[in-house]
């Protein structure tokens, strides 16, 4: 056997097992870590509990446990919710960074330097998405400002200065079928 493996621990054949896990009598509980959040299934665990324990002589009243079962109902439901709308809020994210490739944006950095660039990609490694300007990686929830890029003209083509106006005196054209 190399000395990178641990060998399993048996009842038997195992030197190297503890006795509290080999007889059970000195055994050591795992470290419970209490729940920081109440879900249904802390809910239900409440209602059980609340069941088996009461007074035969006096049972829970049947309208506080519909009551109670709607609470939990009502619960889900937010929970549901509130996971939906985080979802949504992301999706919102995403889009909105994507939709700036190719535009001029302008933020400030944390130490006041105002900058701005052309945005050339997105990265949605982190739950923020970061928009990639020249060199750097630029949060979305920095970024300030957001304009169109001007259009460069193409070679061999001009933009006309003004369109020409039309004489004021000038009478609509007719067409011949409306006579």
């Amino acid at each position: 056997m190399s000395n990178n493996t641990i060998p399993p621990l048996t009842a038997t054949g195992n030197s190297m097992a503890p006795p509290a896990a080999v007889n059970g009598i000195n055994t050591i509980q795992g470290k419970r870590v209490p729940k920081q959040v109440m879900d249904s299934e802390v809910f239900m665990n409440l209602l059980v509990a609340q069941l088996r324990h009461q007074d035969p002589s006096s049972p829970m009243d049947t309208n506080q446990m519909i009551s109670q079962t709607t609470q939990l109902a009502t619960m889900e439901k937010l929970t549901n919710m509130d996971t939906t709308a985080t979802e949504n809020f992301s999706l919102q994210m995403r889009t909105s960074a994507a939709a700036l490739i190719g535009q001029q944006v302008s933020w400030q950095d944390a130490d006041g330097t105002k900058g701005s660039g052309i945005a050339e990609s997105v990265s949605f490694a982190g739950a923020v998405p970061q928009v990639k300007v020249g060199d750097k990686m630029i949060p979305l929830d920095v970024i300030s400002g957001v304009t169109a890029t001007p259009v460069p003209d193409k070679p061999g083509t001009e933009k006309p200065d003004s369109t020409p106006d039309a004489e004021p005196d000038a009478k609509p054209r007719q067409n011949s079928t409306d006579n």
